[in-house]
């Protein structure tokens, strides 16, 4: 049932798009979740987050962290239900770094908050950062998990929904998806 919501409130805002894309993975899909059109109405964003949080109960947390661009207001809305502090990674040189002056001390608890993953790249990096500064990476807690299963990290992973289109090697194309011209959707 409240798969159902979530993807009803992802089709009603245009979140959940239909083509040919190309996923920051490098992968090709039928489908994109574009969640930053979700994050066009924040009472839309409260309310996901709100049945995220439910999935959370019991972590334990100091502060919530996020890649941007993807999980900035995913991340805000987490720390802000849960009374956390927020810190934010963004890219700098291909790679995402803490930057403005985010501090993790030594021994913190972070939990990392991404809008969607299909092989989870922006948040090991995220789990990185906080292990090389000496914090202890409690938990991830996504929207989205189009992994199916495959994204595999070394603390827990809770998702609001996990739901998995096709996603195929730019040489392997269906020609059904072949046939219609690539975009790349942005996150």
């Amino acid at each position: 049932m409240n798969d159902d919501k979530i993807l009803k409130i992802f089709k009603d805002t245009g979140a959940l798009m239909e083509g040919h894309f190309i996923l920051r993975s490098g992968l090709h899909s039928g489908h994109f979740f574009q969640c930053a059109r979700v994050c066009e109405h924040l009472d839309r964003v409260t309310e996901l987050v709100s049945m995220l949080v439910k999935k959370l109960a019991g972590t334990d947390c100091e502060t919530v962290m996020a890649p941007a661009m993807g999980g900035l207001v995913l991340g805000q809305e987490v720390a802000r239900q849960l009374g956390k502090r927020f810190i934010f990674a963004e890219k700098q040189d291909g790679s995402l770094v803490l930057r403005r002056n985010f501090k993790i001390r030594p021994g913190e608890k972070v939990l990392v908050v991404e809008d969607v993953i299909t092989r989870g790249g922006r948040v090991r990096e995220c789990i990185d950062i906080v292990k090389n500064l000496g914090g202890i990476p409690v938990g991830v807690a996504v929207l989205v998990d189009r992994s199916e299963g495959r994204a595999k990290f070394d603390v827990s992973c809770v998702s609001l929904l996990e739901f998995s289109f096709p996603t195929y090697e730019p040489d392997k194309l269906p020609p059904e998806l072949a046939s219609i011209p690539a975009v790349h959707p942005g996150s």
